[in-house]
């Protein structure tokens, strides 16, 4: 947390953008922009996650090569930083204990703003001390064009009703592409080029990430 706490101690506000990142795509990396531009925020926090609570260990790529996919994706943006904080903790990772670890060593007055699925959103009540943590951070729930969201801006204005939180809708095209396609196009052969940063692509290639066979990658030395 280090360099974090170098890096965070000026930010008036910070934008979180979790995920298993399997591997990062496109559609991340333009939500983030989207999230910083909206809400004018210091600083995009990528964190990848360690091992998720709600998934086994073997349905996720190595978190070291996740997380280097990630720091190689966002480099080129300076708005854009990497944290290892969720990775680098044991046992299951849960939102609330990362936002936590955040503010004691972001500035007393930082407003942090999490970016979520919208499904999560209507799902958050299931998560881990759910009102602490709507009482800590604002959430902003994204969808790609055309969901059904009469359902979602209901759910929204029932928690904001419950509970001192503010919840922000926001549509973004590039969430059409997902994770779950790409490695699948990956294991078929098919191109992933244009649906990932060229250098994910390249490092997909490199260690042979999601090839027929799970367990085929190669590891880092």
């Amino acid at each position: 947390m280090r360099n974090e706490i170098v890096s965070f101690k000026s930010c008036k506000s910070i934008a979180i953008m979790g995920g298993t990142f399997d591997p990062i795509h496109h559609g991340h990396l333009v939500t983030a922009e989207a999230v910083r531009h909206r809400f004018q925020v210091d600083k995009v926090l990528f964190i990848p996650t360690g091992q998720p609570a709600h998934k086994q260990k073997n349905e996720v790529t190595h978190p070291e090569h996740r997380y280097l996919m990630t720091v190689l994706a966002t480099m080129r943006n300076e708005n854009f930083d990497v944290s290892r904080i969720e990775i680098d903790r044991f046992g299951a990772t849960y939102t609330i204990d990362t936002i936590r670890a955040l503010l004691k060593v972001c500035r007393a007055d930082v407003r942090l703003y999490f970016i979520t699925g919208a499904d999560a959103i209507e799902q958050i009540m299931s998560w881990k001390e759910p009102e602490q943590l709507l009482s800590l951070c604002d959430f902003v729930a994204v969808t790609r064009p055309g969901y059904q969201k009469s359902k979602l801006v209901g759910r929204i204005e029932e928690i904001e009703g419950k509970f001192a939180t503010k919840i922000h809708f926001m549509e973004v095209p590039a969430l059409a592409i997902s994770s779950s396609d790409i490695r699948e196009r990956a294991r078929l052969g098919a191109p992933i080029k244009y649906l990932v940063p060229q250098e994910v692509e390249d490092y997909v290639t490199k260690f042979h990430l999601y090839g027929e066979e799970k367990g085929t990658e190669r590891h880092l030395c």
